[in-house]
Order: structure tokens, then sequence, then C-alpha cells
């Protein structure tokens, strides 16, 4: 199981890697696309896979450097605060336009909610490309790769 361990872990940081690097040119270009969001998604998914597969190693008895297990767990939190932030990225943008909430975007015309709506995404897809990179370098960290 360790050895799937091992090359699940490099595919998470794979993944990782290219969601940092799609979203952040993404970011400078201001486009919001698909495959930054799927690779997120699949190694948000990995990682929490690689932490149950873990912890099934501790449980069997492996011993794991504990810098393993704090390189390896704290993804798992990174990944969780990004995405509180980025449930927070709306308000910031209302506040400084001076809107109260949906209903004020809702009454611009369109041109003004669509450039609305893509200023809360792209401040969403910094944060969790952001998340990505950092994600991948912990890691990359728990492999023992840096």
């Amino acid at each position: 199981m360790s050895s799937i361990h091992t090359q699940l872990g490099a595919l998470a940081i794979a993944l990782n890697v290219i969601a940092a690097v799609i979203g952040a040119v993404a970011w400078l270009v201001r486009r919001n696309p698909k495959p930054f969001w799927w690779c997120l998604r699949a190694g948000q998914a990995l990682i929490m896979i690689e932490a149950v597969i873990g912890a099934a190693l501790v449980l069997d008895g492996r011993d794991l450097p504990r810098l393993h297990l704090i390189y390896g767990l704290t993804p798992i939190a990174v990944a969780f605060l990004a995405e509180q932030l980025k449930l927070l990225a709306t308000q910031p943008l209302l506040d400084n336009r001076g809107y109260e909430g949906g209903a004020d975007i809702a009454k611009l015309p369109e041109a003004e909610q669509r450039e609305f709506i893509t200023a809360v995404l792209r401040r969403e897809l910094g944060v969790m490309a952001t998340s990505a990179g950092i994600v991948a370098v912990l890691a990359a960290r728990a492999q023992g790769w840096l």
C-alpha cells in the first residue's frame, strides 16, 4: 500500500502544480478555464485519499516521520481555508462598489453585471490557484522532494 501512497502522492502533486500554473496564467489573462477547476478538484480529492491511506498506514503500525504527517495533513487545512476565502470573495467587491447585495447587481446593466461577476470569479480563481501551489509544495515536502 505504501507504493500506492507514494504514486498517488506524486499524482496529487502534479495535479496541484498543473492547477496552480493554469490558474496563474488564467488569472493574468482574465479567463476562468474549466480545466483549472477539474485539476484543482482532482488534486484536492487525491490529497484526501492520500490522508486516508496515510492514516491506514499509521494504523497498520507503519512508522512515518512526524514531518511527513505534518506536511501531509497541512494541505487539507490549506484547501479548506482557501474554500472559505473563496466564499468570502464577493463581499469586499460589493463593499468597494457601494452595493448592498445581489439585488443591487441585478439592477445594473448587463455589461456591468458581467464585469462584476468576472471580478468575483477572478478573485476566486486567484485564491484557489494560490492554494493549489501551496498544497503542491507541502505535498512535495511530505514526499521528501523538497
